[in-house]
């Protein structure tokens, strides 16, 4: 009788444990049960699953994605940047772009390669050679063309690839020019034509600063270093010669950080570009870099995962939440704590989690994903008692506001703070 009291006594523990709780309200509960939830929880002290709800059904991350890209980065980039090859030859210096998109960016640039070609004496040449792959990546949204999200990926960014229009200007004040004011009253925000660069603003309404991507070209990118250089850059058609120099530029943690913390598309995209140009291989070649880290080094067999592009715009994207914490696990074997802790948006006080509400000290350390019917968040937990915890939870298929379920999701991991 008392072995028989003390087997209740064990499956009632059990049956009330933190873990069957919360897996209980993700099954009944209709906040949960009217869209395709998976979560996964992992002690990497004890080697032990705590959670796996759907974990090994696929979803789609969005900017979950990023952290592919971040751990690309980690294994390909090291601590400075690539930011051209060159060659002399003669009284020509010629120079090929790696894809580092912090030459004149508007919110974090790099002075390194305009104080290399403004000290240069000999005449300046740009080639595009070395990349000649599509615009955008597979599966983007074609109508998303106008939108800050979706600049352009090229080999040679300048600006961002994006016109930072305020009022009464813009930068660069080249597009000035070909930005005229539309008299459809009805027209919001400032329109570019879908394959040109000419601009339109509306005719009423308050003015307001706005980013819009411009269409790259080889041309474009060299009329833009020439009027900040204030020297001619011509344009030629070569391929990289076996002894191109590299020249490197600011560091990679600047970048990593501006990426996860603001969820920047264009800068997850060129990290691939930029570990291919590591290979000093004669052309770019971003979308072999992902297939060879997907192939060789994550090892994800395909029902579990399908990577496409590095920011996550693509909904051909799917990961498990199982494949999140696996991936998580890599990225704290090979960046120390604080470092890595430093990097990623915490709940509370930095980046796109800065709203989220967890009270004095943050216990959340992770890449939010969201667009419209997905949000997921991704990353590290740290618990009343001290625990360290990986998550991964994973929202698909809803119709509601975004808001309400990261703030459902927000409740999630406060219990998980509180009682594991």
């Amino acid at each position: 009788m008392k072995y028989f009291f003390l087997f209740v006594s064990c499956l009632l523990v059990v049956s009330c444990s933190p873990a069957r709780r919360l897996v209980k309200d993700l099954q009944t509960k209709p906040d949960y049960t009217s869209r395709a939830v998976g979560l996964a929880l992992f002690d990497p002290a004890s080697r032990k699953h705590l959670i796996s709800y759907n974990a090994d059904q696929t979803f789609t991350p969005a900017s979950n994605t990023k952290l592919f890209s971040f751990y690309a980065g980690l294994l390909t980039l090291p601590d400075s940047l690539p930011a051209l090859r060159y060659v002399v030859r003669s009284d020509s210096l010629i120079f090929w772009g790696t894809g580092n998109p912090l030459l004149l960016h508007p919110d974090l640039p790099d002075t390194t390669a305009l104080a290399f070609l403004r000290s240069r004496p000999e005449k300046l040449y740009f080639s595009p050679a070395n990349y000649d792959g599509p615009r955008y990546g597979p599966g983007w949204a074609w109508d998303d063309y106008n939108d800050d999200y979706s600049a352009e990926l090229s080999p040679l960014p300048i600006y961002g690839n994006v016109v930072r229009f305020k009022p009464g200007q813009s930068s660069p004040r080249r597009f000035m020019d070909s930005t005229r004011t539309d008299g459809v009253k009805a027209a919001t925000g400032i329109k570019r034509a879908e394959f040109g660069n000419q601009f339109s603003r509306p005719a009423a309404g308050k003015a307001t600063s706005q980013d819009v991507p411009f269409h790259w070209s080889a041309g474009l990118a060299a009329q833009l270093l020439a009027d900040t250089l204030h020297r001619p850059v011509g344009v030629l058609q070569l391929p990289v010669p076996s002894d191109a120099r590299l020249l490197r530029g600011g560091l990679s943690d600047s970048l990593y950080k501006r990426m996860l913390w603001v969820s920047d598309n264009q800068f997850a995209e060129q990290v691939l570009f930029m570990g291919s140009a590591e290979r000093k291989a004669p052309t770019l070649d971003p979308v072999g870099l992902l297939r060879r880290m997907a192939d060789s080094v994550l090892r994800y067999p395909a029902v579990s995962a399908k990577w496409v592009d590095g920011s996550g715009l693509s909904r051909y994207n799917l990961f498990t939440p199982n494949v999140l914490i696996d991936l998580l696990a890599k990225i704290a074997a090979v960046v120390p704590q604080p470092r890595l802790f430093a990097l990623l948006p915490a709940a509370g006080q930095s980046g796109t989690l800065k709203g989220m509400v967890v009270g004095s000290k943050p216990y959340i350390f992770a890449k939010s994903g969201s667009m419209s019917g997905v949000y997921n968040l991704s990353g590290y937990l740290l618990t009343q008692r001290g625990r360290l915890l990986y998550f991964s939870i994973m929202n698909n298929n809803f119709t509601g506001p975004v808001s309400t379920v990261r703030r459902q999701t927000a409740d999630l991991l406060k219990r998980i703070h509180e009682q594991f």
